[in-house]
């Protein structure tokens, strides 16, 4: 398929209007909407496209983090897109961290470890995760795990995001970053990739709650994603010949 290939092009290029372009928008605005963004997807590609911030017309009033953390969230999917080829590490996961959240109001708090694992233990969802203490055992063993799979597969790649989810392994910031390593991985292992929609959250949400019992629920939401982003390619993309 190459669509690495094709979205590092057009990324050292600057082209405008092209797969990259529209890829840092929607999945810009999906992932941080899924997290509570109140900026419009219209906001999202006034910032991609004028780096500016675009309040009117009975848009809701920006909030700084959003706007900080959109402005970084393209930061992150660039620096993805230049290691993506290369095996899933630590270093790659704390610098997506970092990326993500630098001079956000976050970073200003003394307990926030902006690049690094949590200080603080935290629940997601009513249920309990990996403490700050077994955070950095439990991500070794995930990625060793991980990277020890022979001929990974999308629902390899889904487990893995289950699981880091399940670690929740940063203060803040694990949804956006689990969602950019399964982007990254899907491209890795010549995998159309996909961007979970706000509008099916509820699936995804599901889906996590629910992976334990029925696995079903999460591949199938990542599954239609695939399917739409597959569009995305064929569009800008049309086969030849």
């Amino acid at each position: 398929m190459g669509l690495l290939k094709i979205l590092r092009e057009e990324k050292s290029s600057g082209l405008k209007g092209g797969i990259y372009h529209q890829t840092q928008i929607k999945l810009a605005y999906n992932t941080n909407r899924i997290e509570g963004s109140k900026l419009s997807e219209e906001q999202t590609r006034y910032i991609y496209e004028t780096n500016t911030v675009f309040v009117g017309n009975g848009e809701t009033t920006a909030n700084v983090d959003d706007i900080v953390e959109t402005v970084n969230h393209f930061s992150c999917f660039g620096y993805m897109l230049d290691i993506a080829d290369e095996p899933l590490s630590e270093e790659h996961i704390k610098r997506f961290h970092f990326l993500l959240k630098n001079n956000t109001s976050d970073s200003r708090k003394s307990w926030f470890r902006v690049g690094d694992y949590k200080l603080m233990p935290n629940i997601v969802g009513g249920t309990e995760i990996s403490s700050p203490s077994n955070t950095p055992s439990d991500m070794l063993d995930l990625i060793e795990s991980y990277r020890n799979k022979a001929g990974i597969t999308i629902n390899d790649i889904i487990d893995f995001h289950f699981l880091f989810e399940q670690i929740h392994p940063f203060q803040d910031g694990n949804g956006r970053i689990g969602r950019l390593i399964l982007f990254k991985e899907c491209l890795a292992h010549d995998i159309i990739p996909f961007i979970i929609e706000d509008g099916n959250k509820f699936f995804y949400y599901r889906g996590l709650a629910e992976y334990l019992k029925v696995k079903g629920y999460l591949i199938n939401t990542c599954l239609s994603a695939q399917d739409n982003y597959k569009k995305t390619i064929d569009y800008f993309l049309p086969k030849t010949g």
